[in-house]
């Protein structure tokens, strides 16, 4: 196949696009055939396609950004145990190892072979986050990874269209949920099987033998194309570090980034050492989502394979909490990895001007659990057991020119669970879920808000709370003036008692739980922002009236409309002080 017309690269471009679609099916198909809710509902997935070298090709747009780039990655780790020309047709692999895969146990990555016409062509990989995998449960508490889970080294999940059944009874051994976790499984291999089969149909359409010179088109553009865009801007080296709460002490993040004509380096040198909780975080996961991080400003425009992701390198000391060696425990990696975005982007305003101010980041997404011993030394008595996660999260930091977002997923974009499915699947009942007032910073552009959920046991018994939240200590910072978001809180609502973090903690029966999720920074200054916004913010309740006079220095009337005259003293007595 020639490249060197214009019609020919029109060709490759066609077929590139069709390639994006392929990998979307993939992902949609892993949607509609999951079982755990946090795939099927929060869309915490990825899938993508790989040429033989184990070089991602294209990612699907669904899916988070830790699973997609750190997957890519972990395909190197599959063909290095299991080589291309050893697959075989109906040959399917797994595996939750956290430093070979997408960072801790809850995550099964399965990678499957394509052939066309009994020659190997491709490999398509995809990601799920399971619901359960033994252990302590998903949570921070772990010592080392041994006492998290069940670890799958790369192994054959199917051999020549056979499943591996043994596997699979030692899975259903040792999880809570086993009808979920193997069915998840299951639609793991069912999505890569239908995008191995939308690719074959692809490949005959174009009257392909290999998508090896469409491959090399792909990362080649793309890495140029990147380059492009690191090469237009100011090279040097910048600094950036962010205080976070950790598990028993504070974390320090600090990032050093280097830009320069052949890309962009971050090291992460001078960052806290490994805990010794379940927070530290394997290299591909920090590697993830600090590239992200990067994507967020520069090549954005770029799809993301192997070719844009090759000039943003990523390390970390081997040993501090970013490059967790094993066996340290890495069940909540991503309540730290969640941070670095914002860590990044830090440096890259001393590059290229405004970026976004910090919002919450890390998930705000309780693991409930109900069983005997489970809830402490309370009695679970005949109570229905369950294992849930529900995924939710605060709000993002506001954005140049624009408010942050209110109860989103940032960086992670997985979405809220939708309260009706989490009281499906378990006996919960959810009380409240609003947005919560004045959480949002103050600025010309807004914070975004988070949000309250009270949660009790449907049936009045106790229940325990694995939580691996962030920014109860620490807030999101502003920008350019913009004050900072409100910490998060977590306490029982009956007796006031405040609840840690990150740790796993009972909920006594006829006790409910309420979670106070943190708000993004502000940007810009507040008084800069126009009266009615702050107007509207209180009528939509992100703003309360006292806060829109102390904060904005904006007075309403009785009907909640601006008082132009009192506003206008107000701020001007405000400038001159």
């Amino acid at each position: 196949m020639t490249r060197n017309s214009a019609l020919d690269q029109i060709h490759l471009q066609i077929m590139w696009n069709r390639l994006l679609s392929v990998v979307e099916e993939q992902a949609q198909a892993l949607i509609r055939t999951a079982f755990s809710t946090s795939v099927r509902e929060a869309g915490d997935l990825s899938a993508g396609v790989f040429d033989t070298r184990g070089r991602m090709l294209a990612q699907a747009v669904t899916g988070t950004p830790g699973h997609v780039n750190a997957m890519a990655a972990s395909v190197g780790f599959f063909l290095e145990r299991f080589p291309a020309e050893t697959m075989k047709e109906g040959d399917v692999f797994v595996t939750n190892d956290p430093w070979l895969g997408t960072g801790h146990l809850h995550d099964f990555t399965v990678v499957t072979p394509t052939f066309k016409d009994g020659k190997i062509v491709a490999l398509f990989a995809s990601t799920s986050h399971v619901v359960d995998v033994g252990g302590r449960g998903f949570g921070a508490d772990g010592r080392q990874v041994y006492e998290e889970g069940i670890n799958i080294p790369i192994m054959h999940l199917a051999h020549a269209g056979t499943m591996n059944e043994s596997l699979l009874q030692i899975v259903r051994a040792n999880v809570r949920e086993p009808v979920q976790v193997e069915g998840d499984l299951y639609s793991l291999a069912a999505c890569n099987e239908t995008g191995s089969r939308r690719l074959v149909d692809m490949m005959r359409e174009f009257s392909l033998d290999s998508i090896d010179p469409l491959g090399e088109h792909i990362i080649e553009h793309s890495r140029a194309a990147m380059l492009e865009e690191i090469r237009a801007l100011k090279a040097g080296t910048y600094k950036n570090a962010m205080r976070i709460d950790g598990y028993d002490k504070p974390i320090d993040i600090v990032a050093t980034m280097k830009v320069g004509e052949d890309g962009i380096d971050v090291d992460f040198d001078g960052t806290s050492p490994v805990s010794t909780y379940g927070i530290n975080v394997p290299l591909t996961y920090t590697q993830a989502y600090a590239s992200f991080g990067v994507r967020c400003m520069i090549g954005g425009k770029v799809p993301n394979n192997a070719g844009s992701l090759e000039p943003v390198r990523v390390t970390a000391t081997e040993g501090s909490i970013l490059n967790a060696p094993h066996p340290c425990a890495v069940a909540a990696r991503h309540a730290i990895g969640q941070m670095l975005p914002d860590v990044v982007l830090g440096c890259l305003e001393q590059v290229i001007g405004d970026v976004p101010a910090e919002g919450t980041s890390c998930l705000w997404n309780p693991m409930l659990l109900g069983g005997h011993g489970l809830v402490g030394d309370a009695d679970y008595g005949k109570a229905t057991p369950f294992a849930v996660n529900l995924f939710h999260t605060g709000g993002t930091g506001a954005r140049p020119g624009k408010d942050g977002l209110s109860a989103t997923a940032f960086p992670s974009g997985v979405r809220n669970t939708p309260v009706e499915i989490n009281e499906t699947v378990a006996p919960l009942i959810v009380w409240k879920k609003e947005y919560r007032t004045d959480s949002g910073g103050a600025g010309r552009y807004r914070g975004g808000t988070g949000q309250v959920m009270v949660i009790s046991h449907a049936e009045g018994a106790p229940f325990a709370i694995s939580s691996m939240f962030d920014r109860m200590i620490h807030p999101p910072r502003g920008r350019k003036g913009g004050a900072e978001g409100q910490v998060g809180k977590m306490y029982q609502r009956g007796t006031g008692t405040g609840m840690k973090p990150k740790g796993r903690q009972p909920i006594p029966a006829g006790e409910t739980l309420v979670l106070e999720m943190p708000g993004g920074g502000g940007f810009g200054r507040p008084y800069e922002r126009p009266a009615a916004e702050v107007a509207a913010d209180v009528l939509a309740g992100f703003v309360s009236r006292e806060a829109a006079e102390r904060d904005y220095g904006v007075v309403l009337n009785d009907n909640f409309a601006v008082d132009e005259a009192a506003t206008q003293q107000r701020r001007a007595q405000a400038a001159a002080e």
